[in-house]
């Protein structure tokens, strides 16, 4: 796979992250700044490391399989690794600018 092809799926990636939510907060979880790393590598295998704003969220499993599910329906995508870290901590400066006008951070 050429490093044009990885770049190809790794912006489909982002635009199918930018589809899913957590049912409490009305922006995406892209925007919200919950995706660490999405390394796609040359095997079409996705590792993809995110957090949660908080470590006991409620929505977790069903935000997980949403992430998995989604990036796995991607053409040419072989498998995907969904890591779930809490290192460093979310907090609200990960946003981007529309999620913190979004939610009124600014």
């Amino acid at each position: 796979m050429t490093t044009e092809e990885r770049s190809a799926i790794e912006a489909r990636i982002i635009d199918v992250l930018k589809t899913v939510y957590d049912p409490e907060i009305p922006v995406n979880i892209y925007d919200l700044g919950l995706i660490y790393k999405i390394e796609v590598k040359e095997d079409a295998t996705v590792d993809l490391d995110m957090t949660f704003t908080a470590p006991a969220c409620p929505a977790a499993d069903f935000i997980l399989e949403d992430v998995r599910q989604k990036i796995e329906s991607i053409e040419h995508v072989a498998a995907v690794n969904v890591e779930l870290v809490f290192e460093p901590a979310w907090d609200h400066r990960m946003m981007s600018e529309e999620a913190r006008v979004e939610l009124g951070f600014d």
